[in-house]
Formats: structure tokens, C-alpha cells, sequence
């Protein structure tokens, strides 16, 4: 079995021990893996072709999903598909995607010109956020109008969330295929063991909320976070392969269900279950 990962090669200082244990271990079941760094290179678009038989598309950046994209259009097989990568990525198209789907999101707004969202603040702050931003970079919390004067209008469109004030930690959720993990963690998490955070039972509310995520994308590895203000969840963002730091034994785990696509992959059948594209495309949930 050849695998190819689409991967940001990150400084010696950051701690990111789960996918050099993926690769271990897919090696070890024998695998071929090529670690592909987009960054680093000169691809001739003329050259892309689906040279492995299933592709990890690991990075968040916009080269990795450009040459995904490009890996897509010659019928190569992603985890997770490019549409799938690029419609989670722009948090525009993704909150719309799960509110349509009975997820329950904070009311969202976006315009072109942060100064339009000043009436909204009559009915509390709002939450600002780069539209295709992660990792929290670039989130503002408003409260008053003047703020939005030194809010920048020249990185596309402004992307904001009515603010719910959380209760305790931020809460996120791990899905790889049938399985689920709860971590709660504060926000923003700065050291490696905040990154960890405490791990928590999956509630048959945050399953349901799950469930409905997954079905809305077609895909079973993802995390989302998600915040509880006055008893209720809200997500507030969701991510199409995320580090599942906190998820128990995640490199074996990961692997294992990186190696059942992979097979899946080499026999021509779906990357997720059958029953899952059946929802998807338009079963009662």
C-alpha cells in the first residue's frame, strides 16, 4: 500500500509526537509512505498524478490544499476529500453547511467592511475571526463600536459570530471513523499540556452533535470545537484532520483507520461507509 501525506514541516521546538507515530506504525504493517512537503518544492501541475494509492491531506495550508485539489481533479482518493478540505476551511461555507444541517452554531454575519456590524453589538459583543483563519490566530472579542476601527478589511471578507460567554473550558471533539473523544482544554491553549487538555465522556447531545457534523461533510475523521454557554452547545468551529492531542492511544488509532481506507482505497470501494453517503445525500438523519 502507498500513502502520501500532505504535511507543514514544523520546528524542532514544537512537540507534535502522534503523526511520526502514524508513520511508524503504517510502515511497520508495511506500507510505503512518502511524506510530501508542498512548501518545499517545484511541482509541475503537468506532473500531478495519483501516484499513491490514498493521500492524507495533513496541512492546513493553502499550497497543501491547492495541490490537493489539483491531486483530486486526476481522481486521486483523500483523506478527506479536496471539497470536503476546502469547504471546511473556509468557515463561511462551513458554518452554513452545519446550521443547514441542525447543528447548532452561534448566529454568524459576514460583510466587507467590519464598521457594518456596529447596530449588532445593541444585543451584545460579537466574536471576529479571519474567515479561513486556525489555531485561534486573529480572534476578537467586540464590545463597543470603536473597536471595529482597527479591525482590517483587506484579508476578504469579515467573519463574525455572536459572542456566548463559555462555561469552564472549551470543549472539542474527536471523531475517527465509529469512535468519539471528548478533551475539554482551556482556550487559547499555550503549553503542550494545555494542547492535551482532560479528557471527558462523549454526552449522547455531543454524539447527536457528532453524528449530524459528519453527515453533513460525508467524513468520519474530524474534530470540532465546541463551547457551552447557559447550558447550551454551540460549535464554533470544525476541522477535517485536526492533531487529536488528548485522544487516548490516537497514533494506533489513527493508523489503524488510515490503513482500513488505504484497503478500502486499493478495492475500489468508498472511503466511509456506505450508510454515511446514503444520509448524506438526503436520508432522515
Amino acid at each position: 500500500m502507498k500513502i502520501g501525506m500532505l504535511m507543514l514541516r514544523h520546528p524542532p521546538t514544537r512537540i507534535s509526537p502522534i503523526m511520526p507515530e502514524v508513520v511508524q506504525l503504517l510502515e511497520k504493517w508495511g506500507c510505503e509512505i512518502q511524506i510530501i512537503y508542498p512548501e518545499e518544492r517545484v511541482t509541475p501541475l503537468s506532473h500531478v498524478r495519483a501516484e499513491h494509492d490514498l493521500y492524507i491531506l495533513k496541512s492546513g495550508t493553502e499550497m497543501a490544499l491547492s495541490l490537493a485539489g489539483a491531486l483530486d481533479a486526476v481522481g486521486a482518493r483523500i483523506i478527506n476529500p479536496y471539497p470536503v478540505a476546502a469547504t471546511m476551511r473556509d468557515k463561511i461555507v462551513s458554518m452554513r453547511v452545519l446550521e443547514a444541517a441542525g447543528v447548532p452554531v452561534p448566529e454568524t454575519y459576514i460583510t466587507s467592511d467590519s464598521r457594518r456590524l456596529a447596530s449588532l453589538l445593541d444585543a451584545g459583543p460579537l466574536v471576529l475571526k479571519p474567515y479561513r483563519g486556525s489555531q485561534g490566530r486573529g480572534v476578537h472579542v467586540i464590545w463597543d463600536a470603536d473597536e471595529l476601527d482597527d479591525v482590517s478589511n483587506d484579508e476578504g471578507p469579515v467573519f463574525a459570530q455572536r459572542y456566548y460567554k463559555p462555561e469552564g473550558e472549551d470543549h472539542k471533539i474527536y471523531v475517527i471513523g465509529d469512535q468519539m473523544f471528548g478533551v475539554k482544554r482551556v482556550f487559547p491553549a499555550k503549553t503542550y499540556a494545555e494542547k492535551i487538555g482532560q479528557p471527558f465522556t462523549v454526552t449522547p447531545e455531543f454524539r447527536e452533535i457528532a453524528l449530524r457534523c459528519g453527515r453533513a461533510f460525508g467524513v468520519e475523521l474530524f474534530g470540532f470545537d465546541v463551547i457551552i454557554s447557559n447550558g447550551r452547545p454551540y460549535v464554533v468551529d470544525i476541522q477535517g484532520f485536526p492533531g487529536f492531542k488528548g485522544v487516548p492511544d490516537a497514533a494506533l488509532r489513527l493508523a489503524d483507520y488510515l490503513y482500513a481506507a488505504g484497503q478500502r482505497a486499493i478495492m475500489g470501494e468508498p472511503l466511509v461507509e456506505a450508510a454515511l453517503h446514503e444520509r448524506r445525500n438526503g436520508a432522515a438523519l
